[in-house]
């Protein structure tokens, strides 16, 4: 700031309070300093009704009954500061105010347009955190951490932030995720087709590049990491249908079926059985042989000794079942496994019962627990 910056303003506060801020914001908005803007803005709020001035942007002087007032000119302000970074192209300042205000609608708007050179990791690495961690444009994200950094940095990270994103989100990352993976392994699988065959014709999908080709896999051999082939193919239950990657991810795992067993890793119930039970999972969504598919899913939980593990594996039929719309049978499974479930996990009993129409099976099972409250939600709700 020049010395004439400040005469401007002392000459101009001369005149008054409402002149002294034109100048100031004038001056503030030559310069391009949208931080200070945004504090003028706040200050002139609380100059107008009579507020400590000390800390120009703080809430926490303002006394209960003007803070309404000012934080609708806090929120606009924020509003205002934030476009101005972003057509600076300074997406990290705008987010922080607009983070603030939560309203990210505009950064994912540039961020969907952005363009990073590759190996700009710095920026990258900014706007990753902004794209992803903080959910602002998740795809985007892990679009750009699949250029800079690779595939196994990407599913780490994704494996880490899969959980905070909303079910859209997840279904968009685990899209982009089997996508490129599929790409990879058809890669991979065809040059090692064409050493033996080399007329193979164009574009031959995954299943027909490894129908009677079990030498593809003799001695323990694979065509990807297999570590990325079960995390991918795990995140591909997010995918909701229709949706084309859900046909590619069953692709996936019918060849993680054929690797050696030793290159099988196992999961959690009912996907003990790893590759297997994601095809028939996957098998379901696209509605092939879908009540053998389910038929798998609902013996795995009747041959599960253990009741206490149940839920886990009925949690699993019951989004199955809601899925296809089948959801007599999952409030029928539900009130027996899953009826003590609440809104801390993506199915709920008692949205289940709701959406449904069998809010009866709600009122019963609260009665049957002592629910009050619960069976007094139910009344109200099956007699409107």
């Amino acid at each position: 700031m020049s010395d004439s910056d400040f005469s401007q303003l002392e000459s101009a506060s001369s005149q008054g309070t409402s002149a002294l801020f034109e100048q100031l914001e004038s001056l503030l908005r030559e310069k391009k300093d949208y931080h200070k803007l945004f504090d003028a803005r706040v200050l002139k709020k609380k100059a107008e009704m009579g507020l400590p001035l000390a800390r120009p942007s703080s809430l926490q002087d303002v006394p209960e009954d003007h803070r309404k007032e000012v934080e609708a000119v806090y929120v606009e302000a924020a509003r205002e500061a934030g476009g101005l970074f972003l057509a600076e192209g300074d997406i990290t300042n705008a987010w922080m105010y607009l983070q603030v205000i939560r309203e990210p609608e505009k950064v994912k708007e540039t961020l969907d347009k952005l363009s990073i050179a590759p190996d700009d990791y710095e920026r990258l690495d900014r706007m990753v955190q902004i794209a992803l961690y903080q959910g602002v444009h998740p795809v985007k994200g892990v679009e750009w951490m699949l250029k800079a950094h690779g595939i196994c940095s990407t599913i780490t990270t994704l494996d880490q932030v899969l959980h905070t994103l909303n079910a859209e989100q997840r279904a968009e990352c685990a899209k982009l995720m089997v996508r490129t993976l599929y790409t990879d392994v058809v890669d991979s699988v065809r040059r090692h087709v064409e050493a033996r065959m080399p007329m193979l014709p164009p574009d031959e999908p995954l299943t027909s590049l490894i129908a009677g080709r079990d030498w593809l896999f003799e001695g323990g051999n694979y065509h990807i990491d297999v570590s990325h082939l079960n995390s991918v193919v795990r995140f591909s239950r997010s995918i909701e249908p229709p949706a084309d990657e859900l046909d590619l991810a069953l692709q996936l795992a019918e060849y993680g079926s054929k690797l050696d067993p030793q290159l099988q890793y196992g999961g959690d119930p009912p996907f003990d059985d790893f590759y297997p039970a994601h095809a028939k999972f996957l098998s379901v969504l696209l509605d092939r042989n879908r009540d053998s598919a389910l038929q798998y899913f609902r013996d795995k939980l009747d041959q599960e000794p253990d009741e206490q593990d149940k839920p886990v594996l009925a949690y699993v039929l019951v989004d199955l079942l809601m899925r296809c719309e089948k959801l007599d049978e999952a409030v029928e499974v539900g009130a027996k496994y899953l009826s003590q479930l609440g809104e801390e996990v993506s199915i709920s009993f008692d949205e289940l019962c709701q959406k449904a129409g069998r809010l009866d099976a709600l009122q019963q099972v609260r009665k049957d627990q002592g629910d009050l409250v619960g069976f007094a939600s139910a009344l109200l709700r099956k007699s409107s």
